[in-house]
């Protein structure tokens, strides 16, 4: 497998992060509610990073999961009782009454799992996947047998 994080599509098609963009943000739209979080995927020597942008989440909204390979990331955040129509408030727009998503992303069979951590501050939710130490060739003496 290729050492690089793909996005998971549910017809177990993995697509390149660049790959099908479009196809993809449509086919993910569930209602009008629905917003996918911007997310960026850099990799470095020892780890691949996963940094999407949450506003108005905080780590109690967010749930990372892995399994099969797979690193899910999902939030959801619903309005709060106390800001719900009281006061003789009449609202003229109201977008921000519930908000889910989910993201999905095949990782390389190099990805640590058990070592997966994940930091949330400001909106940004970092996930550290770190990459298991590459073995180097062996080199086989070839004797000769005489």
């Amino acid at each position: 497998m290729a050492n690089n994080i793909t996005k998971y599509n549910h017809s177990n098609r993995g697509l390149s992060l660049f790959d099908d963009f479009f196809d993809s943000m449509f086919n993910s739209f569930d209602s009008w509610n629905t917003r996918l979080p911007a997310v960026d995927v850099e990799e470095n020597k020892d780890n691949y990073l996963v940094k999407a942008e949450l506003p108005g989440f905080n780590e109690d909204n967010v749930k990372i999961t892995v399994e099969d390979n797979v690193l899910r990331i999902s939030g959801e955040i619903s309005e709060k009782d106390d800001e719900k129509d009281k006061d003789g408030k009449k609202y003229i727009v109201r977008e921000r009454r519930h908000e889910s998503f989910e993201r999905s992303f095949s990782l390389p069979e190099t990805v640590k799992a058990d070592e997966i951590s994940a930091e949330f501050k400001n909106g940004l939710l970092t996930v550290t996947l770190p990459k298991k130490e590459t073995e180097e060739p062996r080199k086989i003496e070839v004797k000769i047998n005489k």
